[in-house]
């Protein structure tokens, strides 16, 4: 792995929420401490809802009743789900990447945006950021109105990132009727399948994989699997 080069990662089997935790833990502490890469891990969850640090109680509604983790990352509450690409990203924050100064959170945020905005333009879908409004938004041909295709939550421990993006390719949307997404109660949530872009989360990666270089200067590396062993019991 050089510098120019970033590892991708991908899971192929659903990944349990307390798994992907207690990985992307390790890993960025790893990271902070030179005894590992920094990577973007690909990967799917059962459907499950978690908080962030600004999530209210009465925001989740849970008639389904699934499994609520408190996630320990910026935010509100955010669905996740199969048919929604999960892009967990362990950076350095303390160098530059592509045109992100170091040690500045916000544009590090505003880079997460700008590559799922510039992966969705591959698709002819045109994403949107809102002041007030983290995520990334496209307007509904249909209705007019704006509705949110992308969540973005992120967590910096000494300088190192986790958690990082979910985009809605083809989920289950009556389970985002189980909380406020992101406390935003005026906006619907939308998908590719929703606004008839037929697309696997083959492509989708692929479109992530090539904007990757062109917002943070890296090139991805081949994808290299993943797969944790099952946890003996979970509890939410």
């Amino acid at each position: 792995m050089t510098k120019e080069q970033i590892l991708w990662e991908i899971s192929k089997k659903l990944v349990p929420y307390p798994a992907a935790l207690s990985r992307m833990e390790q890993i960025a502490k790893d990271i902070r401490a030179g005894e590992a890469a920094e990577r973007v891990w690909l990967l799917e969850h059962p459907p499950l809802y978690t908080s962030g640090t600004s999530a209210k109680a009465e925001d989740l509604f849970n008639p389904a009743g699934y499994p609520t983790y408190h996630a320990g990352r910026g935010g509100q509450w955010t669905y996740h789900g199969p048919g929604q690409r999960t892009a967990y990203v362990m950076l350095d924050l303390q160098r530059a990447h592509g045109n992100t100064p170091a040690r500045d959170l916000r544009a590090y945020v505003q880079a997460l945006e700008a590559w799922i905005i510039t992966a969705l333009a591959s698709f002819g879908l045109r994403g949107e950021v809102r002041e007030g409004r983290v995520g990334v938004w496209v307007t509904n041909p249909q209705t007019g109105g704006e509705e949110k295709i992308a969540a973005i939550g992120v967590r910096v421990s000494r300088w190192v990132s986790w958690h990082g993006v979910a985009i809605n390719l083809a989920p289950a949307l009556p389970d985002f009727d189980g909380i406020v997404p992101c406390g935003i109660r005026e906006y619907g949530v939308t998908s590719f399948e929703k606004l008839g872009i037929k697309a696997s989360m083959q492509d989708l990666d692929l479109a992530l994989a090539a904007a990757w270089h062109t917002v943070f200067g890296s090139t991805p590396s081949a994808l290299t699997p993943v797969e944790l062993a099952p946890s003996p019991v979970e509890f939410a």
